[in-house]
């Protein structure tokens, strides 16, 4: 019977689709696990495949590749080397699995399958795969171990069962999306499971960008009294081998120092920059053009930009209307200047003259309204489009979530682009988030190293400047306002007598209620971007833009 056994928690950022680069990853993975002697690699969820692989699934051709190199690695374990626990969709009698796979001794030795697929906000895997049977222990090297897949955390019944099998270790595979306060979440799950019963349990989440979503990584080890041994670090890829020892009491490791959880502000920011920094990578962009208007959403977009691919693949665009301020126009090249990226000046006086002309026909006999001012903003989104496709670089859009949630925002105008990374990011956390960056460096940030805007970026009124003196407030209530009452409306899926219930005007809730009904057409053609909170725009909130309720209320 085995006394020690040395466990490596191989924090992985694999690509969905991609199936012989994440084999590659594995591959490298237990090599350096070897290094250290490991016994046993435990990679993340799906980690094969990359998570959430969605309808790839459903494609026979996909599962077949999938099989072929899991067998291929398999045999490699031959070689005496670490066995390695991996996670891959599998085909049991026909069915599609989410499926851990022991490969040991050159063969797949055991496999045992998820069996609480989640069917909620951003996960569907109820429509895809078979829910398996409840797992029972693996027996490795004289030790049980107890394998749940992700989900099969959040619930009492396996871990009970595998408890009641002999089980004498968990180990839980993840592909856990980051949002906020979910690291606590997940600490509160594994802690239940080790309380009921008794044993250690070791928690290996995926990192890294897969579209809208991001993975923070922060794996961790819990001993059987509930209390942190191990955390990996967040937001990057990691290898840890950890020696637990079989004792009077059952297994355990050693404590290692672990550093405090990030804030609120960095971890938005750290969420921002690695999803932006896969998006592009694995989508194998050149880098990113924006619009930098001298606002703070552009710059803070512009920020993200420059610590996730470096200053050199980041191209700003200055797009000057008649009624731009000298202001916006010192601002946005003193943040290019402090990012250190390019900034073209392009006006767009001559696009709205050619316009006026085209439409005047037309137009003949109407006022000037809100149509002349979303021809700017699409003048300027052609501009970026057409520097998108002459050169290569994606278009970052700018907006935010506030933005997006009451429509104040243009089609094919501002919403043009290929990912957004303020998209699920409030007004007021932009700012917090603003002034988080400009008095710290994220540890892997490719950017300056000091601040990122001048501070009147972050104070001045914010603005679209489409006619002159105009700001945000004209037609929106303050931002501390209108976030406060969105809070309710979206994150807690709260009434309009909830939000008035916290000390806002009536008129305002009810106008800031049918702007958010009103606005899901614009958001359904939005860019993808980073999952933040608990209700992103697309992926958990999914309204039917065709809605004769809320309008009546």
């Amino acid at each position: 019977m085995s006394e020690t056994l040395k466990l490596a928690l191989a924090q992985l950022n694999p690509v969905v689709g991609d199936i012989a680069g994440n084999l590659a990853r594995l591959r490298a993975a237990r090599a350096e696990a070897a290094a250290a002697g490991a016994d046993l690699l435990l990679g993340p969820e799906l980690v094969v495949s990359g998570y959430p692989p969605e309808d790839l699934v459903l494609k026979e051709a996909f599962l077949d590749a999938v099989r072929d190199g899991v067998e291929a690695l398999a045999r490699e374990t031959a070689d005496g080397g670490p066995a390695m626990l991996v996670g891959a969709p599998w085909r049991i009698d026909g069915a599609r699995r989410n499926a851990v796979l022991l490969l040991e001794g050159g063969a797949i030795a055991a496999i045992r399958l998820k069996c609480h697929l989640p069917n909620y906000g951003v996960f569907d895997e109820a429509r895809v795969f078979v829910p398996g049977p409840p797992p029972e222990p693996i027996r490795f090297r004289g030790v049980a171990l107890g394998v749940m897949v992700c989900e099969d955390m959040w619930y009492a019944d396996v871990a009970a069962h595998l408890r009641e099998a002999g089980a004498e270790m968990l180990l839980v595979p993840n592909g856990s999306p980051f949002e906020l306060d979910k690291h606590g979440v997940r600490r509160e799950h594994a802690a239940a499971r080790v309380a009921e019963t008794g044993l250690p349990l070791v928690y290996v989440n995926q990192v890294g960008g897969q579209d809208e979503l991001v993975f923070d990584g922060a794996s961790f080890v819990l001993g059987a009294d509930q209390g942190l041994r191990v955390r990996l670090p967040g937001w990057r890829e990691a290898v840890s081998v950890i020696e637990f020892r079989r004792g009077p009491n059952g297994w355990d490791c050693d404590a290692m120092a672990v550093p405090p959880p990030p804030g609120r502000d960095e971890q938005v920011y750290q969420a921002m920059v690695l999803g932006l920094r896969d998006y592009v990578g694995k989508n194998r962009f050149p880098g990113v053009v924006l619009g930098l208007s001298g606002g703070i959403d552009s710059a803070l977009s512009a920020a993200v930009a420059a610590d996730a691919l470096g200053p050199d693949r980041v191209r700003c665009v200055m797009m000057p209307s008649p009624y731009t301020s000298v202001e916006s126009l010192e601002d946005a090249a003193l943040v290019a200047e402090m990012l250190g990226v390019r900034l073209d000046e392009i006006g767009i006086g001559p696009a709205m003259e050619a316009f006026s002309g085209m439409l005047a026909g037309v137009f003949e006999g109407t006022q000037a309204n809100i149509t002349e001012e979303n021809v700017q903003a699409r003048s300027r989104g052609i501009t970026l489009m057409a520097i998108s496709n002459k050169f290569g670089p994606m278009v970052l859009s700018t907006g935010n979530k506030s933005e997006m949630s009451v429509g104040y925002a243009t089609l094919y105008g501002d919403m043009c682009g290929g990912y957004s990374v303020l998209k699920d990011v409030y007004k007021t956390t932009v700012f917090d988030v603003s002034r988080w960056r400009n008095a710290h460096v994220p540890e892997d940030a490719l950017g300056p190293r000091g601040p990122v805007m001048p501070e009147r970026v972050i104070t001045k009124p914010p603005t679209a400047e489409l006619k002159p003196n105009q700001t945000d407030q004209d037609t929106l209530p303050p931002y501390d306002v209108l976030d406060d009452i969105l809070q309710v409306l979206i994150e807690a899926e709260g009434s309009i007598d909830e939000a008035i219930a916290r000390g806002h005007d009536e008129a305002i809730v009810r106008r800031v209620w049918r702007m958010l009904d009103f606005a899901e057409y614009k958001r359904r053609q939005a860019p993808p971007g980073v999952k933040i909170t608990g209700r992103a725009f697309g992926r958990d909130r999914r309204y039917p833009i065709t809605n004769g309720f809320t309008r009546s209320v």
